[in-house]
């Protein structure tokens, strides 16, 4: 009996080198440390090899790892052994600038559900309606949680320059 791994793993690292960055930018955003964003990824990763969804395109495949590491995050977020304190790393590897880090930083306490669509948006150059086709929302749900992020964001700001 013998085994093809040749192309398994190729595709594999193809998959990686294309998509490892954002799916860990995801999860750091809603996880805020490295070695649960570095899991996750893993588990992503896993879902994606373990499952071989057919995807019709590359932006339908980038929008299942979206959904797939938004939720994965979601559900280590609601694990019991989940600790509630985040200990956000320099990860300058991952992110462009330091700048784009503080942000991310200002990112991982907004709530869940707000996280992913700011990321998208801003950093992922995503538009209202792509955003809410990998999200499965409605465009105004998208909006509105735009809305509400950069109101939540915007204090965090002036509240920071007041002190």
């Amino acid at each position: 009996m013998s085994f093809v791994f040749g192309p398994i793993k190729q595709d594999f690292n193809e998959k990686y080198d294309q998509y490892c960055k954002l799916i860990y930018k995801i999860a750091f955003i809603h996880l805020g440390n490295k070695a649960d964003s570095e899991e996750a990824v893993q588990e992503v990763f896993i879902k994606l090899f373990s499952k071989s969804p057919v995807f019709s395109d590359s932006e339908h495949e980038k929008a299942w790892l979206i959904r797939v590491t938004s939720n994965h995050c979601k559900n280590m977020l609601r694990s019991f052994w989940r600790k509630r304190v985040t200990q956000p790393e320099d990860m300058s590897v991952y992110f462009g600038s330091h700048k784009e880090f503080e942000n991310a930083q200002l990112i991982i306490n907004l709530p869940a559900k707000y996280k992913t669509i700011i990321h998208l948006f801003y950093y992922e150059g995503y538009a209202v309606k792509e955003i809410s086709n990998i999200m499965k929302i409605t465009e105004s749900a998208v909006k509105m949680r735009l809305k509400r992020g950069r109101e939540m964001l915007k204090m965090e700001l002036e509240a920071d320059f007041n002190e």
